[in-house]
C-alpha cells in the first residue's frame, strides 16, 4: 500500500483517541542528549528521525522499547496478550462452527442458498461499519476513499466472496474428509505469502507449532473416518477437490491482505469497506446462481430464525477476526480454526446428538499444545509486531490490537 495513502482519511480514522501521557516531560530525536535543546512545540524536524520520549528522570523509552521487541523462550506466554489472543481465535472458531450448524439445520429444512446467507451478513456489515466510516471522515472523504483504495478493498472483497463460494461449492461434489484435508492449503498459503511479500520470518517454534495443529487436526479427521462420521460419497471427487483447491487459496490471500490492511488502516474503515464491495460483488454472484435455489426454499419461522443466527454470528466473525490480525497474524488465524470440529461436535451433542469420540478431546488438547509452542520465542509484543510497518511500528495505525499503540502506551489492554 503506498504510504501517501495515509494522508487525508487516516488522519481522522484513528480507532483510538488522544493518549494521555501524564508522566512524559519532554521529547528529543533518537540518539541525541537530554541536554540538546528543544522547541518545546512537539514538533520534530523531518531529518532528525523518530522522535523518542523521555521521562522525568531523563532516561528515554528505547531500551524499553528494544527489550520487549526481543525474542526470547516464553516471553510472550507470560503476557495477558497471550491468553486474549487464545481465547480470541477459539471464540472465531466457535463462530466458524455456529455457523456451519445454522447451515445444516438450514439444509435438514430444505432451504440451500449459501450465497443469499452471506449476502445478508455483508449487507449488516455494511450498514454498521460504513455508516462508522461515514460519520468518522464525512461523505466527501468516503467518497475520496472510494476513488482512491477502492480497488484495493474491491480485490479484498472479491477474494473473500470467491473464498466462500469455492468452499461451499467444493462440499457439494467431493466428500468431506477430502475438502477438509485440502482447506490445510490456506495455512500453506497464508505462510508463503507472508514470507515473500510481507517479510515475515517464522522461527522453528512457530513451524512446529503449526505442524502440531495439523496433526491435532490429523488426528480429528481420523477419528471421523473410524466413526464413519462425516463419510458421504463424492459425486464428482476431482471437481470438488479443485474447488476447495481454490477456495483455500482465496481464503489464505485475502487472510494476508487483510492483516496488513489493518495494520495500517482503521479497523472500521476496512470492515466497512469489505462489506461494501462484498455486498455488490455476492449479491451479484447470487442473483446470477442463486435464484432457482432461493425461489426452491423454504420459507417459514424457522428457516427466518436460522438465517437471523446465521448472520449474526458470522457479524462477529467478520468483527473480531480483523482484531486477531492486529495482535497475532493470518497464520495463527489459520490455526486456531482447526479447533472448529471439536466444537462442532460439542454443538452436535445437543442440537443433532451426536457423540465426542475419545480422540477428539486428545487432538483438541494437541492443537492447543500447537498454539503455544507457536508463540514460544515470540516477544512480548509478539505478532503484533509487523515487520513491514518499520521501527516503532511508524508505518502503521495507532489502533486497537496494534504494537504502535502498546509502544506509546504500555499501559493499554490490547
Amino acid at each position: 500500500m503506498a504510504s501517501g495513502s495515509h494522508n487525508g482519511v487516516l488522519d481522522k480514522g484513528a480507532d483510538i483517541g488522544p493518549i494521555e501521557q501524564a508522566d512524559i516531560t519532554q521529547a528529543r530525536p533518537k540518539g541525541s542528549s537530554a541536554s540538546d535543546s528543544s522547541s518545546g512545540n512537539g514538533l520534530v524536524g523531518q531529518a532528525h528521525g523518530v522522535p523518542e520520549l523521555i521521562g522525568e528522570n531523563g532516561e528515554g523509552n528505547a531500551a524499553t522499547t528494544e527489550k520487549r521487541s526481543k525474542r526470547r523462550w516464553f516471553n510472550y506466554l507470560k503476557t495477558k496478550d497471550f491468553w486474549i489472543v487464545l481465547l480470541l481465535g477459539q471464540v472465531l472458531s466457535v463462530c466458524i462452527t455456529s455457523t456451519n450448524t445454522f447451515s445444516s439445520l438450514l439444509s435438514m429444512k430444505g432451504t440451500s442458498i449459501p450465497a443469499f446467507q452471506t449476502f445478508f451478513n455483508y449487507v449488516l456489515l455494511n450498514i454498521v461499519y460504513t455508516s462508522i466510516t461515514m460519520y468518522r471522515y464525512g461523505f466527501k472523504k468516503w467518497g475520496k476513499l472510494l476513488l482512491k483504495d477502492g480497488w484495493r478493498y474491491f480485490i479484498l472483497a472479491f477474494m473473500d466472496v470467491e473464498g466462500n463460494y469455492f468452499v461451499v461449492l467444493a462440499y457439494r461434489y467431493t466428500t468431506i474428509l477430502s475438502a477438509q484435508l485440502i482447506n490445510f492449503w490456506a495455512i500453506v498459503v497464508v505462510v508463503v505469502i507472508s514470507l515473500i511479500f510481507l517479510h515475515v520470518r517464522y522461527h522453528l517454534t512457530q513451524y512446529a507449532g503449526i505442524l502440531l495443529c495439523i496433526g491435532g487436526m490429523g488426528i480429528l479427521l481420523a477419528s471421523d473416518h473410524i466413526t464413519g462420521q462425516n463419510n458421504y460419497p463424492a459425486s464428482n471427487q476431482l471437481k470438488g477437490d479443485l474447488f476447495a483447491l481454490l477456495g483455500a487459496s482465496f481464503y489464505g490471500l485475502s487472510n494476508c491482505f487483510e492483516e496488513f490492511l489493518v495494520s495500517k488502516r482503521p479497523m472500521y474503515e476496512v470492515i466497512g469497506q469489505l462489506a461494501f464491495w462484498g455486498m455488490l460483488i455476492n449479491g451479484t454472484q447470487a442473483g446470477i446462481f442463486d435464484r432457482a435455489s432461493f425461489h426452491s426454499a423454504t420459507w417459514d419461522g424457522q428457516v427466518i430464525g436460522y438465517i437471523v443466527g446465521y448472520t449474526l454470528v458470522l457479524f462477529i466473525f467478520y468483527s473480531l477476526a480483523p482484531l486477531l490480525f492486529r495482535l497475532s497474524s493470518a497464520a495463527f488465524f489459520n490455526i486456531s480454526l482447526l479447533t472448529g470440529n471439536f466444537w462442532g461436535v460439542a454443538i452436535g451433542v445437543k442440537v443433532f446428538g451426536l457423540h465426542i469420540h475419545w480422540m477428539y478431546p486428545i487432538a483438541f488438547v494437541l492443537i492447543i499444545i500447537g498454539h503455544v509452542f507457536y508463540f514460544m520465542t515470540e516477544s512480548m509484543l509478539g505478532e503484533a509486531e509487523k515487520p513491514w510497518l518499520g521501527e516503532g511500528q511508524q508505518k502503521g495505525i495507532s489502533g486497537i490490537g496494534t504494537a504502535r499503540r502498546k509502544v506509546e502506551n504500555s499501559n493499554v489492554i490490547v
